[in-house]
């Protein structure tokens, strides 16, 4: 009886493991798998990155006749609302561009364009203005205009 049986489970296992390989390149079977990684279909994560993107405010941009100027845009990393030296501006650390270092910008934001309510680590923020040393030496715009977003 198990002369009879071992070549109907051979059998069998060899059209499952042939069925397992279908959808390859050649097969007759339809892929599943793109041909390149940039073909996939976006992932959760970036669907929300792209619908937050399409709802916020463009960021700000320099005149065409600027020297100076850069623009920066990022999500804000640090804060410091209350300057040490007393004249109401707002620095604002931000994950984006390569003004003070790279892939990290620092905005100066004079007390006439600081928005309402400051904001919050992890919002998005961009600012546009020529750029300056600050008072540790390091690079920073200083903005002639800002976004941030969300706005409260």
């Amino acid at each position: 009886m198990i002369r009879r049986v071992l070549p109907l489970l051979a059998l069998a296992l060899v059209v499952v493991v042939a069925g397992c390989g279908a959808g390859g390149s050649g097969g007759s079977g339809s892929s599943t798998v793109p041909a390149h990684p940039a073909d996939l279909p976006p992932t959760p994560r970036e669907r929300a990155a792209e619908r937050e993107a399409a709802q916020r405010p463009p960021a700000p941009t320099c005149p065409a006749d600027a020297g100076n100027c850069k623009t920066a845009a990022g999500r804000v990393i640090a804060l410091e609302s209350v300057d040490p030296d007393g004249d109401g501006d707002l620095h604002l650390i931000l994950a984006g561009g390569s003004i003070t270092m790279p892939g990290i910008s620092v905005l100066d934001v004079n007390k006439d364009l600081r928005p309402k309510v400051d904001p919050k680590i992890g919002d998005w923020a961009a600012g546009a203005g020529p750029v300056y040393p600050g008072s540790h030496r390091q690079k920073q715009i200083q903005v002639t205009a800002v976004e941030v977003w969300p706005r409260r």
